[in-house]
């Protein structure tokens, strides 16, 4: 499987938002430079060009690549009910997102590390799947000798917001999801209507 192995920073400062929740990232606040000692000269957006880089900063933020990206907007499509909502919650309840989003990891590149090393259980089981999709209901758990480091890992992001939507027994290292995301729950600002627009 293919993936973006180049500098995380360069796509953060080429998409003019912070794709992760980093000191390295967040630093430029809202002055983000282009890539480059000089950076490019900044030119007015086509509409194209504005749902584009919409769609990449989505992408980016939850580390997906165009193939995958399609099929979750072909579903979200499909589906009944609001097709940007869908979309969102198919990227939101993703495993490897849930995983960073309890906090016990620092990135959605650390977070795909603990799945895909087979770390993570959901409902007792291994899952070693990082596109795996987390319903209501679901349990995550995690093998015992990766719980130290985890503790660790939440002691240098203290001041994490846990989502409304998902329930953490950091003593037991045991989470819950108890409802589907929406999209004011989601601490990344999009606009998924100018997605939809682009793929149409």
């Amino acid at each position: 499987m293919s993936r973006y192995l180049g500098p995380k920073v360069r796509l953060s400062r080429r998409l003019g938002v912070a794709i992760v929740d980093l000191p390295k990232h967040t630093k430029f606040g809202t002055e983000f430079t282009a890539p480059g000692m000089h950076g490019f000269r900044k030119g007015r957006l086509s509409e194209y060009g504005i749902r584009l880089r919409e769609k990449q900063r989505l992408k980016a933020h939850y580390s997906v690549l165009e193939k995958q990206f399609r099929r979750y907007m072909a579903t979200a499509k499909k589906a009944k009910g609001n097709t940007a909502v869908t979309l969102q919650q198919l990227l939101e309840t993703r495993l490897d997102n849930v995983v960073r989003r309890l906090g016990v990891v620092r990135s959605i590149w650390a977070a795909r590390q603990l799945v895909a090393h087979g770390l993570v259980k959901v409902n007792g089981k291994k899952v070693d799947i990082a596109s795996f999709q987390v319903a209501p209901g679901m349990t995550i758990t995690f093998k015992e000798k990766i719980h130290k480091i985890l503790r660790e890992n939440m002691e240098g992001l203290a001041g994490h917001q846990l989502p409304t939507w998902m329930e953490f027994n950091p003593a037991a290292m045991e989470a819950r999801c108890v409802a589907l995301p929406m999209p004011e729950q989601i601490p990344f600002e999009i606009n998924p209507n100018l997605i939809i627009e682009f793929y149409r």
